[in-house]
């Protein structure tokens, strides 16, 4: 897959024809989807399937249940209602994100991290095959009807519907804020030096080259929500915790705006995970690598002050990123495969 040109040309499609999509790809694309992940830890989600039209009409109408008794939807004519029930069934496949509970907050980031980056990755993997998605996280489709049809337990997390499917047309891009703009330097690396930096073998203007692709990430209301906070190993050794001393690396701090609504906190965190996941699929095209880890640190706020962090904002991962050396990598063992379910 050429990644650079799939992330900048898909789009979330919300128009879908009425094309079947074979069980045996949706199961393919998801497994694909999990080993493009790369992160620290074995993060835990599970997926579940509704690609059958009984189980497409009772998860919808567990889905509407909450807008037919709420002031909105005592408005609507029954037709109308009618009339949304029948054109989210016709979507061919639905699936239901979900990531499992952790003892404490940073695996449950890490888990629900891993979630949103399988979902951007899906949509990527099933764009450059035809298909289309919408992410649904509507609050007024999560009923106690609906989370009970999806068997949500207790400490878990809900990433999300991808609504899928093959459609005609693709809706007009939208533009995206330059990466420059979002951008932040420690040290070396700041706009005004042109983005010079002596120490680390990646520049920056190199680093804003990839993030100017991965800004095309899925983003409601293209709030655009993240900051890119740039320092070198020199620059990170004296403020990053338990730096493990590498003087040619690049660090990239990735900062994600937290909203006063919770419902937007969780859309924004999960664009930025997506957004991150970008970065991590183009690196690949480069002799780079890229590691991306989510420090205990970056719960402490005094921790975070020295960054330049503010009070609205949180901290959703630490990228470090260096030349690749020439030696042979092991080719990693498979990922086991997706905990699937199907409603």
């Amino acid at each position: 897959m050429n990644f650079p040109q799939t992330i900048k040309e898909r789009r979330t499609i919300r128009r879908f024809n009425t094309t079947p999509v074979e069980p045996e790809l949706v199961v393919s694309l998801l497994n694909d989807a999990a080993r493009l992940y790369e992160a620290e830890g074995t993060p835990r989600w599970r997926c579940l399937i509704a690609g059958t039209p009984e189980s497409r009409h009772r998860l919808v109408e567990s889905m509407m249940a909450k807008l037919k008794v709420s002031r909105f939807g005592k408005l609507l004519p029954a037709k109308m209602i009618d009339f949304f029930i029948k054109r989210i069934t016709d979507i061919p496949v639905h699936l239901i994100f979900i990531a499992e509970s952790a003892s404490d907050r940073r695996q449950s980031d890490e888990n629900y991290a891993a979630v949103c980056s399988v979902m951007q990755n899906f949509q990527l993997l099933g764009w450059d095959r035809g298909l289309g998605a919408l992410w649904d996280t509507d609050p007024i489709f999560q009923s106690e009807s609906f989370l009970a049809e999806i068997g949500l337990q207790e400490g878990e997390r809900f990433a999300g519907i991808l609504h899928i499917g093959y459609f005609d047309k693709a809706p007009r891009a939208r533009g995206r804020t330059p990466a420059q703009q979002k951008w932040t330097a420690i040290g070396g690396g700041g706009i005004a030096d042109g983005l010079h930096s002596d120490q680390a073998q990646i520049s920056a203007h190199s680093i804003l080259e990839v993030l100017n692709d991965a800004v095309w990430a899925p983003n409601d209301g293209l709030r655009e929500p993240w900051r890119f906070i740039y320092m070198t190993g020199t620059e990170a050794a004296a403020k990053l915790p338990d730096y493990s001393e590498n003087p040619s690396s690049a660090f990239l701090l990735i900062a994600a705006k937290q909203e006063a609504d919770p419902h937007k906190q969780e859309e924004d965190y999960a664009a930025v995970c997506c957004l991150i996941q970008n970065v991590q699929l183009l690196v690949k095209s480069r002799p780079w690598y890229v590691r991306r880890s989510i420090p205990d640190w970056i719960y402490d706020r005094d921790q975070c002050k020295p960054f330049g962090i503010l009070p609205e904002e949180r901290i959703v991962a630490l990228l470090e990123l260096g030349v690749n050396d020439r030696s042979p990598q092991p080719e990693p063992s498979p990922p086991p495969l997706v905990n699937i379910t199907y409603l």
